[in-house]
């Protein structure tokens, strides 16, 4: 009898734990999808020369203060996709979305959609179209390392 308390008990609490995930993981969307739209409004076609880009820590970018004091502690210490950009007579380093990373093209002139620092969208590349990366299977990607 003692048995079966106990796992109804456990299943309890592995049931109370989904619950609240499904919860959070919910409302950790809305916040997201609220985020994106906000970024959408405020985004701006600007065309700019690729000098490098890298995956880098915040800290190691070289990114203002501002962006150092909002950031949160995982944040600070995760590799980001940075850009470094000639944008008009400025050099700027812009932070990339990760789904685009592979497709912005190292020194050439490109146009792309900047909310603030973030690149979020890459419109077109002077000379050709926008090439996507080819993407590698399971075992090449294991084959290509030895």
């Amino acid at each position: 009898m003692s048995r079966w308390i106990v796992l109804l008990i456990i299943f309890l609490v592995v049931a109370g734990v989904l619950t609240l995930l499904y919860f959070l993981g919910r409302r950790a969307q809305k916040k997201q999808d609220e985020q994106e739209l906000r970024m959408e409004e405020a985004a701006q076609k600007i065309s700019l020369l690729v000098i490098d880009k890298k995956k880098m820590r915040l800290k190691d970018a070289g990114f203002p203060q501002v962006v150092m004091d909002n950031a949160n502690f995982l944040a600070k210490r995760a590799k980001v996709p940075v850009v470094k950009a000639k944008v008009g007579p400025r050099i700027m380093t812009l932070m990339t979305d990760p789904k685009i990373f592979d497709t912005i093209p190292v020194k050439k002139e490109c146009k792309v959609m900047v909310s603030g620092i973030y690149i979020s969208k890459v419109l077109s590349v002077r000379g050709g179209q926008v090439q996507e990366p080819e993407k590698k299977g399971f075992f090449k990607r294991i084959f290509s390392r030895s």
